[in-house]
């Protein structure tokens, strides 16, 4: 157990060190290849404003002109130890680990990640509590009664559900349920308390978002687990649990969906992790002042190493979301064999 969580480990190490890889490709590699001048790349770092004898000074300040191995050197030497930006008029500093700077908003990225953070966290925990828990216990009633029209029903609905995009299900359910109607129930949006201030506010304000974001991923969960548990329940062990006698409660909980737990697992700690790095859409729906709406935001206003930032912390915690799921394997299937 010890050496596969050691080689785990190693190989998320090696993964965050490829996706840096790729990260820096994107962004300063593919646009030299397209034509692309030093002082248009320093243009993205200081911001649509800059005039050309900026972006021309900030090019060589900030080593646009020098070969791009060495600025990949750079860039993983800033995010390990911290770096220093000499951009003509200062000197800023960005400490370790430094995930970029904005010549824009003047301070390190990480800073404003760190904010953010909570609300995106907070996001994702509650909308992923309502989904797993929806989404799988209506996959299993549907497997256990096929063919029923509760079956019809809920597969219809999770049809939907994974068609819908986020956008429209927002704005219907904002329309529907929060702006001044009989049905207005909800917070209308762009509103935020941290748990720690007032946790019956907090989830107030969170949870047309919850349901909305929930909806979209607890459809395809649904319909996950039904197929799971479909072809589970014609195991051999299933029927050697049934003729044993056991209860059927306990050959569907505890034999049936822990067989069929193994791909909800793995598509949970995907989903989850991606949604941790930025739910993009539901915030901007919203108005969450979260990872997602930063980076739309860092994108609109051409602020280059704030999507660099998030980027690269969306990535973080999808690997680490994999290599949980990973050590979960043997805890959740006993088929699973670490070795």
């Amino acid at each position: 157990m010890v050496t596969y969580i050691i080689r785990r480990l190693i190989a998320a190490i090696l993964m965050l060190l490829i996706v840096s890889m790729v990260t820096f490709a994107i962004f300063f590699l593919v646009p030299r290849l397209a034509g692309a001048t030093p002082e248009g790349m320093a243009s993205r770092y200081v911001g649509r404003t800059a005039n050309a004898e900026t972006a021309k000074l900030a090019a060589e300040r900030l080593g646009f002109n020098d070969p791009v191995v060495v600025q990949y050197g750079n860039y993983i030497k800033g995010i390990v130890f911290g770096a220093e930006y000499d951009y003509g008029p200062g000197v800023e500093k960005c400490p370790a680990p430094c995930l970029g700077y904005s010549f824009i908003t003047r301070q390190p990225v990480l800073n404003d990640l760190i904010d953010r953070f909570p609300v995106t966290l907070s996001l994702a925990v509650g909308a992923a509590v309502i989904w797993v828990l929806a989404g799988v216990s209506i996959g299993v009633l549907s497997a256990l009664r096929r063919g029923s029209l509760f079956d019809r029903a809920a597969m219809t609905v999770a049809l939907a559900g994974v068609s819908l995009p986020i956008f429209f299900t927002g704005l219907i359910s904002l329309v529907v349920l929060s702006y001044g109607n009989p049905f207005s129930i909800f917070a209308q949006g762009g509103h935020y308390t941290p748990i720690t201030e007032n946790p019956i506010e907090w989830a107030y304000n969170l949870i047309l978002p919850w349901i909305t974001l929930a909806f979209l991923f607890a459809a395809g969960y649904a319909r996950l687990t039904r197929a799971g548990m479909l072809d589970t329940m014609n195991e051999d062990y299933i029927r050697t649990a049934r003729a044993k006698g056991l209860p059927e409660r306990t050959v569907v909980a505890k034999h049936g969906l822990r067989g069929a737990l193994t791909p909800i697992v793995t598509i949970f700690g995907l989903d989850f992790g991606l949604l941790i790095g930025g739910a993009v859409l539901t915030e901007s729906t919203y108005s969450l002042q979260g990872l997602g709406k930063y980076a739309v935001d860092a994108i609109t206003n051409n602020d280059l190493p704030k999507v660099m930032g998030v980027t690269l912390l969306t990535a973080v915690f999808v690997i680490a979301a994999n290599l949980i799921v990973d050590l979960l394997y043997a805890v959740v299937d006993p088929r699973v064999r670490l070795s």
